[in-house]
């Protein structure tokens, strides 16, 4: 109790705020986010809830954006790259990943609403796809009561046999179902498609969850600029294809959205995961942005570069137990970010 009210009156005494304005003036902040749903969508109540907000919270996270940073857009931290020129300080950068349908639906408005530009990272195999990928897919039957973690995890034992000294297991957490995600997320290719043959019956919910070609116009025309979170939502690291993840990804775009639509600049990886060849590579493909998951707040006082950390949070970290947002939370939870620089 004293330690949370320490930090309200912390953040109501301006000094969080002055040490946010001293200490990350010469920053460039990325915030990382995924979906956007209002609780009587029908969507929100299958959603995996580390990867979603609501559009309540979504709204109170952008107004704490409005009081502390300067919001600029992908061509204004290209622009800087490019030129030099410097962007404002206290900048923050808004992108969202994987190229969900309620960014349009939902989030749209809500930026429209401040005027705030931002970015998404779309998956060009998953544009037009009413169904998510497999992960989302599982969490979703499984908060839907149509699928257990008892046979996900047999069915992943068809396709790649049971781990050593398994044993019989009868724990259905969410922790639980998360451990089987991770053995198929370890699954290369095929072993993932088959896994997802044997769940067909039980994936598919009837809803559209991923964006569509007039989506991705409607969020460009709204200020959204778009770039590529590859082609296949594979990580990076297990691809058989980097190529086509990374300039395969960026035609597909182009070809999908048949439009005077400049090829994308930006990219980040999927699951965050890469190493320092497989950036080198997004690169040298041609992509002047390359954003990762490395918690970070990016130094700019020797100009923008071209490898990028973010940050996200989940609605745990930034509300209280009964689900009020705390601006205090979040304002510790990114002012006190390590600052640094991912490449000269």
């Amino acid at each position: 109790m004293l330690k949370d009210l320490s930090k309200k009156a912390l953040y109501a005494s301006g000094l969080l705020g002055l040490y946010h304005r001293l200490r990350n003036g010469d920053s460039l902040t990325v915030v990382m986010f995924h979906r956007i749903l209002p609780p009587d969508d029908p969507r929100f109540a299958s959603c995996d809830p580390d990867y979603t907000l609501t559009t309540d919270l979504f709204g109170q996270c952008l107004a704490f954006f409005a009081r502390h940073y300067n919001l600029v857009s992908e061509a204004q931290v290209l622009a800087s790259r490019r030129s030099g020129a410097p962007l404002p300080r206290n900048a923050l950068l808004l992108t969202f990943d994987d190229g969900w349908a309620d960014n349009a639906d939902h989030a749209l408005s809500q930026m429209q609403r401040f005027g705030f530009p931002g970015l998404l990272f779309v998956v060009s195999d998953a544009i037009g796809r009413r169904q998510p990928f497999i992960q989302e897919a599982v969490v979703a039957a499984w908060r839907r009561g149509v699928l257990s973690v008892s046979a996900l995890a047999q069915a992943i034992d068809a396709v790649a046999g049971p781990p050593e000294g398994a044993q019989p297991a009868d724990d259905e957490s969410l922790a639980a179902l998360r451990s089987q995600i991770a053995r198929l997320e370890a699954l290369d290719s095929a072993g993932c498609a088959g896994v997802a043959a044997a769940l067909a019956g039980v994936l598919d919910d009837g809803m559209r969850h991923m964006v569509d070609r007039d989506d991705l116009l409607r969020l460009r025309a709204g200020g959204i600029a778009l770039g590529l979170h590859g082609k296949t939502h594979v990580r990076m690291t297990r691809t058989d294809d980097l190529d086509a993840e990374l300039g395969g990804a960026r035609d597909a775009l182009v070809a999908k959205l048949a439009a005077s639509v400049p090829p994308a600049t930006s990219m980040s990886f999927p699951h965050g995961a890469h190493d320092a060849a497989i950036a080198q590579r997004a690169r040298d493909a041609g992509y002047e942005l390359v954003f990762t998951s490395s918690r970070l707040l990016n130094r700019i006082d020797r100009g923008v570069g071209w490898l990028l950390g973010r940050t996200g949070f989940e609605t745990e970290t930034v509300t209280d137990a009964s689900g009020r947002f705390r601006p205090d939370l979040l304002a510790l939870e990114l002012f006190r970010c390590r600052r640094g620089r991912l490449c000269d």
